[in-house]
């Protein structure tokens, strides 16, 4: 057995993948409609073995690699209620599966991730009221300060693309950025990459922070973009500016040891680059798992590679959008079964997801589930249902690492 300074640790999140089940769903909503009942990824393989998922793929949800490691078992131990995956047996499990339940009181991003590094939430979130307008007035003038404008676009609970599409000319012509915000507790700014600049709208997000952090919003998030009315384009230098984390989180503990650590996707952000050794960033989830096939040959014995796969949440999740949320899942299993076979003895992977967000789902929020814990590297069995937390406290077991947050190894 490889020695605790040569073992390697992979924290791997595939960003809204839930698995339905979570005790207080009923007090999450998406509009007037509370999130009990919602199950991404059960109601993603029933839309496939129902033909309703056709749209460049075709047949039953197909996610071998996962499932070898018990993806339908934990599918079903979060919520019984609920059918079985394709290609899913427990008699043929190779991993160590469960469930994990979240305490934090938000469905959110920063929540979830921080709760899996060992943090829970200790305070409530400020969320906007979905009124036009959303912002106090206060808020609105800081901006046009801070912005140089006479005025902002928008001031609304809006999604991203339909509001650039309706104030795309305005703001070209009169320069106001647009700025919106959701169900989560998030603050967004987005511009136009020339007519507004790039970096005047980073800067702008940046100098906005401390303002909205101190009230308890979440990530102040700027949203780029390029093109002509009714012919623009999201770009891929979205940054978020989240508020930091309370306490010491996984990452902490493992660079605190002197070990090197590694953020793929928008971890950086989420963390706002606490414990951060290396940053891998990409345009796209593709991208980033080829960072993820080049660390499982270097990254250093000892280390702790922490992952985000967005795109299953951002480009299918809210949008509702069910086929292309399951073919991004089996290009997902695909991807990581050529990842896992990279990988050397000592090793440790655990898939995992921060909360659901059913494309099956009225409206276009997260919505709160339990997330499947799958462990490749320690042997098989059954976790049962967990803590999000004892994702960060096994990992800091299996690392030869202190804990210091309320988790409980499952290792």
């Amino acid at each position: 057995m490889a020695a605790l300074t040569e073992r390697r640790a992979f924290l791997i999140v595939m960003d809204s993948v839930g698995c339905g089940g979570a005790p207080d769903a009923g007090s999450f909503f998406n509009g007037d409609l509370p999130d009990a009942g919602a199950n991404t990824l059960a109601h993603i393989a029933q839309a496939c073995a129902e033909g309703r998922a056709e749209m460049g793929r075709s047949g039953p949800l197909r996610m071998p690699v996962l499932a070898d490691l018990g993806l339908g078992a934990a599918v079903r131990l979060a919520s019984p209620d609920h059918i079985e995956l394709a290609d899913a047996s427990t008699d043929a499990v190779k991993g160590l599966w469960g469930a994990a339940t979240e305490v934090s009181k938000g469905k959110d991003t920063p929540s979830g991730h921080w709760e899996l590094a060992g943090v829970p939430v200790p305070w409530d979130w400020h969320y906007f009221p979905d009124t036009v307008p959303a912002f106090p007035p206060e808020l609105t003038a800081l901006v046009c300060q801070m912005a140089g404008t006479e005025g902002i676009l928008g001031n609304c609970h809006a999604s991203g693309v339909p509001i650039i599409a309706e104030h795309c000319e305005e703001h070209l012509r009169t320069g106001w950025p647009i700025v919106y915000t959701s169900a989560d507790s998030v603050f967004q700014i987005a511009a136009h990459e020339e007519s507004f600049g790039l970096d005047r709208l980073l800067k702008l997000c940046a100098d906005l922070a401390p303002h909205l952090h101190a009230m308890k919003v979440g990530r102040v998030i700027a949203r780029p973009f390029t093109g002509t009315p009714g012919n623009f384009k999201r770009t891929a230098n979205r940054r978020d500016f989240a508020i930091a984390p309370p306490a010491p989180t996984l990452l902490d503990w493992v660079q605190g040891a002197g070990r090197a650590t590694h953020a793929v996707g928008k971890i950086g952000d989420i963390f706002s680059m606490r414990g951060i050794g290396a940053l891998h960033k990409g345009k796209s989830d593709a991208d980033l798992f080829e960072h993820m096939h080049r660390l499982a040959d270097q990254a250093e014995d000892g280390s702790l590679t922490f992952a985000n796969f967005v795109e299953f949440d951002s480009l299918y999740g809210h949008p509702r959008d069910v086929s292309g949320y399951a073919r991004a899942l089996e290009w997902f299993d695909a991807q990581a079964g050529l990842f896992l076979a990279k990988l050397r003895p000592g090793d440790l992977v655990i898939f995992t997801a921060d909360h659901g967000n059913d494309p099956t789902w009225p409206g276009t929020d997260h919505t709160r589930e339990r997330v499947p814990v799958l462990v490749y590297g320690a042997g098989t069995g059954e976790i049962g249902l967990c803590a999000f937390t004892d994702i960060a406290a096994s990992i800091a077991q299996h690392l030869g690492v202190p804990s210091q947050g309320p988790g409980k190894s499952f290792l």
